[in-house]
């Protein structure tokens, strides 16, 4: 589903006008982006799951075609966890 998809559900649903509910949704994806990358906060969204900063720490990789070492900073990953209602929904097909 692309988030073209959800504006149009989400409009067809609630009766709202496509550019309120279009602004609404990249609005929620700005505020998740921000406290992500910039804050570096988790989202709790309840019964939904949660967007967690994921760190990872600083680390030697091989590149074995030429035979070199090589350094991979630490670095933090976005990633999202389910909760489990939602894992339970999932599994109940």
């Amino acid at each position: 589903m692309t988030k073209a998809e959800i504006v149009n559900s989400i409009s067809q649903r609630t009766g709202i006008g496509k550019p309120e509910v279009s602004a609404t949704v990249e609005a929620l994806m700005d505020e998740i982006r921000n406290s992500l990358a910039v804050k570096k906060e988790n989202v709790y969204l309840r019964g939904f799951g949660s967007f967690i900063v994921k760190h990872r720490a600083k680390k030697t990789a091989r590149n074995i075609s030429k035979n070199t070492t090589l350094v991979i900073e630490a670095h933090d990953l976005p990633a999202f966890k389910p909760c489990k209602s939602f894992i339970e929904k999932m599994s109940n097909k």
